[in-house]
C-alpha cells in the first residue's frame, strides 16, 4: 500500500510540473512572486524529514520490518520534494520562474522509482521469495554439513513479523525408515534456529533421491 502510494504521488507532481511548465511556456498562468516564507518552510520541512527518517530507518532495519522500512523511504521522497521545492523557489526569487516545473518533475521521477522498489520488495515477500542470496547460501552451508542430507531442492521463506518463516524441501537416501527420516529432518530444523536468528519456525520436507 505504501508503494502503491508513493508510485501516485510521483506520477501526480510529475502530471502537476509539466502542466504548470506548459502553463508558464504559453503565458495562461501569471507570474506570481514567491515570498522568502515558502523558502524557510521547505528548509524547515527538509530538517524535519531527516530526523524522521533517521528514526524509521534505525527502528526498521533493528526489527527488520519492511513496513517501517517503507515509512523511512517515503520520509526521504519527502526530503526530496522539500528539497526541489526549496531550489524551485530560490531560483524564482532569482527570477527562473521555470525552475519550480523542472525541479518538481525531477522530483516525481525519484518518488516514482522509490515506490517501485518498495513494491518490488514487498511482492517478493508475499511470493515467498528467499530474501537474499546471503541467507539462501547460509541455511546451505548449514544443511549440507550432515552427510544424510544429499541435496536441497527448494528454500522458501515468508516473514512473519520481523522475523522469517522457511519451508524447505531436501533430499535423503529412499531406502531409509520414516523414522530415520523423520529424525534427519528435526535435527535440521533444530540446526537452522540455532544458528540463524532470523528464523523463527523451520518445516523441512524430505525427498527419496534413488526412487
Amino acid at each position: 500500500m505504501v508503494g502503491a502510494f508513493v508510485i501516485t504521488t510521483g506520477f501526480a507532481i510529475f502530471w502537476d510540473s509539466v502542466n504548470v511548465a506548459f502553463d508558464l511556456m504559453t503565458g495562461e498562468i501569471a507570474v506570481m512572486a514567491v515570498r522568502s516564507f515558502a523558502l524557510y518552510t521547505a528548509i524547515a520541512t527538509i530538517v524535519i524529514k531527516i530526523i524522521l527518517m533517521i528514526q524509521a530507518r534505525f527502528v526498521g532495519y533493528a526489527t527488520k520490518n519492511i513496513a517501517v522500512i517503507a515509512i523511512a523511504r517515503d520520509h526521504r521522497n519527502d526530503i526530496f520534494a522539500s528539497l526541489g521545492a526549496a531550489i524551485g523557489i530560490l531560483l524564482s526569487m532569482l527570477g527562473t520562474i521555470w525552475a519550480d516545473p523542472v525541479a518538481g518533475a525531477i522530483v516525481a521521477i525519484i518518488v516514482a522509482k522509490t515506490g517501485f522498489d518498495i513494491l518490488r520488495e514487498a511482492t517478493d515477500d508475499l511470493m515467498d521469495d528467499v530474501p537474499d542470496k546471503e541467507l539462501s547460501e547460509q541455511i546451505r552451508a548449514t544443511l549440507l554439513d550432515d552427510a544424510s542430507i544429499r541435496r536441497i531442492d527448494e528454500i522458501h521463506a515468508h516473514r512473519f513479523g520481523p522475523y522469517l518463516v522457511a519451508n524447505i524441501t531436501i533430499c535423503i537416501d529412499g531406502s531409509l525408515s520414516v523414522a530415520r527420516a523423520d529424525l534427519i529432518a528435526t535435527t535440521a530444523e533444530k540446526k537452522l534456529l540455532e544458528r540463524i536468528d532470523m528464523l523463527r519456525k523451520v518445516y523441512i520436507h524430505t525427498h527419496p533421491i534413488n526412487i
